[in-house]
């Protein structure tokens, strides 16, 4: 028996015989060829050939996992069309008197390590994606297969160096009871689609691909990020046994689908989701969400040629407020592009650090053309439902004034023309920097809620990038100073008689909720999977029990001290 750890990615347990998802041999000779014409024929018939894959691959996609996770093979077919790539390719061929093989090799790797290199974490994404379709042109120039897991017809548990989002959309979860990979992380496009199919899944392992062999038995424990290869018989009925109980809490919490939360002493917070696309309403609904507590717009806005316009935003965020009902809340965040998310159309500077750059709505309020349509088509979508509007990355208040002036405008010509609009929208902004945390009471006199962005906020206050591996020890969510900031934005809600949400990852942490109960936070707004988990842990805890501890755990010197008393209090393992 092996036990081998990595990052636990997607809940559950898997135990089957290793299939090991190996590359195909794509090595070849560089060669001179005598007809560049009939070279360049070949690398199209490849090219063509390939197109035809991802466009089955999308739909199958489409199908199974929904709208937002299929565009992520329309930026395939986009790079498979994009004629900065193909174009130096034939050039290559034809002025080098070159195989296509040789060509594409060059050109592709030039554009690999050109995106690599790049500091934003967006632009390095896109060198996954180059790697990832140039291989399919390679593998069909070579005439070797390419995996299609999509074949697969026995249980299995996949080993892999890295799953790519074209192998991930191909799993069929009937057969694929989990998967293991040596690299990757629990934001990586295999992990995302693994949640959404609910297929167990161990990432960043280093070592199974040198480990396991194919038939080998193993176990993937999702929950703990544990793979165990050769198990005992005992282990198995171990891990059947855990599997067993793991199913039976999904059922408990599918009896809470329709429950309010309410702590044990009968205080009612409010569980909602984020979401990204009108896809994903059916989770919330399956999960027993109370509403959306993050729409996160940009997605409208990515994997396309060019901006969307405001009828089809207009029928996004109505699918949307008409999808959940029209009782249940939808915070929608105006868009937020710039950090990690970027968009080619728009042709923005580079810069040294753009997470603290141009982005959110220090783009809006310079291009406010962008801005607003988007505004236009929330405040037609708003008589549909329950609307909230919030604004990301305020750092002042001149900046949320001069947000909610240009709504406000919005909403009078869309009345002076005959179009209806509700009265009843309200209108908040996201805290993510710490200057907003810090004089929130000044904030709340004029927002009507907050919510507390907190994936920012901690890589903000610790001046930790939350994505470098050196300092992720930095990013700390129960540091006495992130939970201070917090405290301080809940208070100051309070004292206008305004609520106070967070939709960052800390909101769904199972160590977290006590302490946020504690605070009095309103509202936590999570991935629609966590609700129920959550869910049942609120109904465990007493909002006044938690509220005493209050004084001594801001007081605390350490995050680690925070996290053995919530665990003590709570009788968290």
């Amino acid at each position: 028996m092996t036990s081998i750890k990595g990052i636990a990615a997607s809940n559950g347990i898997a135990i089957a015989k290793a299939y090991r998802m190996e590359a195909p041999d794509l090595s070849f000779e560089k060669k001179e060829i005598e007809s560049p014409e009939q070279e360049v024929e070949r690398f199209q018939s490849a090219l063509a050939t390939s197109k035809n894959e991802l466009e089955k691959i999308k739909d199958h996609a489409l199908k199974t996992l929904g709208e937002e996770k299929a565009e992520i093979f329309s930026a395939h077919l986009l790079v498979l069309s994009d004629p900065e790539l193909i174009q130096p390719i034939e050039d290559k061929i034809k002025t080098e008197n070159v195989n296509a093989e040789a060509a594409l090799n060059e050109t592709a790797n030039m554009f690999i390590d050109l995106f690599k290199n790049m500091d934003n974490e967006y632009m390095r994404e896109r060198a996954a994606d180059i790697q990832d379709v140039t291989k399919r042109v390679m593998a069909h120039l070579l005439n070797v297969t390419f995996p299609d897991p999509a074949l697969i017809d026995e249980e299995v548990v996949i080993i892999a160096e890295d799953l790519t989002p074209s192998d991930t959309a191909q799993l069929n979860k009937q057969f694929v009871k989990g998967f293991t990979t040596d690299i990757g992380g629990r934001t990586s496009h295999s992990a995302i689609m693994a949640r959404s199919l609910e297929i167990p899944a161990v990432v960043g392992t280093k070592e199974v691909t040198a480990t396991i062999n194919k038939d080998d038995m193993v176990i993937v424990d999702g929950i703990s990020g544990e793979v165990i290869v050769h198990p005992t018989d005992e282990q198995i009925e171990e891990y059947k046994g855990k599997q067993a109980q793991y199913e039976e809490k999904k059922q408990e919490w599918a009896k809470l689908k329709d429950e309010p939360t309410v702590t044990a002493d009968d205080k009612h917070v409010e569980l909602v989701a984020n979401i990204g696309t009108p896809d994903d309403v059916d989770g919330i609904i399956n999960n027993g969400g109370e509403g959306v507590g993050l729409y996160r717009t940009e997605f409208l806005y990515m994997g396309k040629n060019q901006l969307p316009t405001e009828e089809e935003q207009f029928e996004a965020y109505k699918a949307v407020l008409e999808g959940v009902g029209s009782d249940k809340p939808v915070v929608v965040r105006t868009l937020d592009i710039g950090g990690d998310k970027e968009l080619d159309y728009l042709d923005l500077p580079d810069e040294m650090n753009p997470f603290l750059g141009f982005r959110a709505i220090r783009l809006c309020l310079e291009r406010d053309d962008i801005f607003r349509t988007q505004l236009r088509a929330l405040l037609r979508a708003s008589v549909y439902g329950n609307l909230k509007i919030m604004f990301p990355m305020i750092a002042t208040l001149g900046e949320f004034r001069q947000a909610k002036a240009i709504l406000l405008e919005e909403k009078e010509k869309l009345q002076n023309e005959g179009t209806e609009v509700s009265e009843a929208i309200e209108v908040g902004m996201m805290v993510e920097i710490p200057a907003t945390a810090v004089i929130a009471k000044q904030f709340a006199k004029e927002v009507d809620f907050f919510s507390i962005g907190t994936n920012d906020l901690i890589q903000y206050t610790m001046a930790a990038d939350r994505m470098n591996e050196r300092v992720s020890y930095l990013y700390q969510p129960y540091n006495p100073a992130i939970l201070n900031l917090i405290n301080n934005v809940i208070e100051a809600a309070h004292a206008e008689g305004k609520w106070a949400g967070m939709c960052g990852e800390m909101a769904g942490d199972e160590i977290a909720i006590p302490i946020l109960l504690g605070l009095g936070l309103d509202e936590f707004s999570m991935s629609a999977t966590s609700i129920l988990p959550a869910r049942t842990q609120i109904l465990s805890l007493s909002q006044e029990e938690m509220t005493s501890y209050k004084e001594e755990i801001l007081s605390m010197d350490t995050a680690e001290d925070v996290v053995e008393f919530v665990k003590a209090k709570t009788g968290q393992k």
